[in-house]
């Protein structure tokens, strides 16, 4: 017995035209995008998560990276990070409500979510640069071994970092960059480090407090202090002073783990500040009356998908880098 789909039947199904699905192809063509995003995203965090598994021994502890906050000193992990994965959220909210109004066409309450959208991604991207270049700083130091392992230094009763300052002997000696003008060779250089190797040897040795932690994780699930005997043996490993965090030389450990923190959260970040500037745009759009005069606001409903979309993927990248 032949099957026969009726025109009625398939109007409920697929009603072609300019709205299939009952969606206009504005919003289909932003969902295949979104589509597309989320499996570039899971295939970074899932290398991601590759890496840390095979490195799970020397990974860095997020609790001991990411504990500034601006304005103020001290230990407060987490805090700030926290504190801009409130304020992505937030912004989802009322971008949620600007959708919501538009649908009530409502201008004013679109104009004042919009706003409120805007400042929240503005208040994220500003943060999200403070906390890079916070990390490019440094406000440690260590020591980098033959074999890429980095060596930090803690005191010995409280088990405290230790900065270089506290303890490393600056030389007499001026230090000079080398110039193109110095020789017919030339190759330019980044900037050096506070200390040298030695100075910071040298100021370990006449601090009798001061002791290294190694990159490995104990079954405590922190990282290793050597004993004094130990760690003097240790220094005989280094090689060059690390200060800070960039794509070659990371002083809070793995440089694999540094690579990943810049590519996923600049990506993302990317993201957020095209979201601004888009949001920006819808914004002064609706200020003029654009979309009034269309008699709808899907263009504010589309962007608000794109908006929902990279707070969803900054769940993931915050569960990925700072809490697991």
């Amino acid at each position: 017995m032949d099957t026969t789909v009726t025109t009625e039947t398939q109007g409920k199904v697929w009603d072609g035209g300019n709205e299939p699905l009952k969606a206009s192809y504005g919003k289909m063509m932003m969902w295949f995008f979104l589509v597309s995003d989320a499996l570039t995203f899971s295939g970074f965090l899932a290398a991601y998560g590759f890496s840390r598994f095979k490195f799970i021994e020397t990974w860095p502890i997020a609790d001991e990276v990411f504990t500034h906050v601006p304005f103020f000193h001290g230990n407060y992990p987490m805090y700030y990070v926290a504190f801009m994965t409130f304020i992505l959220i937030m912004s989802s909210v009322t971008m949620v409500l600007a959708v919501d109004a538009g649908h009530k066409m409502k201008k004013n309450s679109v104009i004042w979510y919009m706003f409120l959208t805007v400042i929240g991604g503005a208040i994220f991207v500003g943060s999200q640069a403070w906390e890079w270049a916070t990390f490019i700083q440094g406000d440690y130091g260590a020591l980098e071994t033959k074999g890429g392992r980095i060596l930090q230094f803690v005191d010995a009763n409280t088990g405290k970092r230790v900065a270089l300052d506290d303890f490393a002997k600056a030389g007499h000696g001026e230090r000079v960059e080398h110039e193109r003008k110095n020789g017919v060779w030339f190759f330019s250089e980044g900037t050096l480090p506070t200390y040298t190797v030695n100075e910071v040897v040298e100021g370990f040795k006449a601090h009798s407090n001061v002791l290294i932690r190694t990159e490995t994780i104990n079954e405590e699930g922190e990282k290793t202090v050597l004993s004094r005997e130990d760690s003097l043996k240790k220094l005989g490993s280094a090689t060059m002073v690390v200060e800070g965090a960039n794509l070659i030389h990371n002083e809070y450990g793995s440089r694999l783990f540094a690579d990943f923190f810049f590519f996923i959260t600049g990506f993302h970040g990317f993201h957020v500040f095209s979201g601004v500037i888009i949001n920006i745009i819808i914004f002064f759009n609706v200020i003029i009356g654009t979309y009034e005069r269309r008699g709808h606001y899907e263009m504010v409903e589309k962007v608000g998908l794109y908006w929902h979309f990279v707070d969803l993927v900054w769940v993931f990248v915050f569960t990925f880098f700072y809490l697991v």
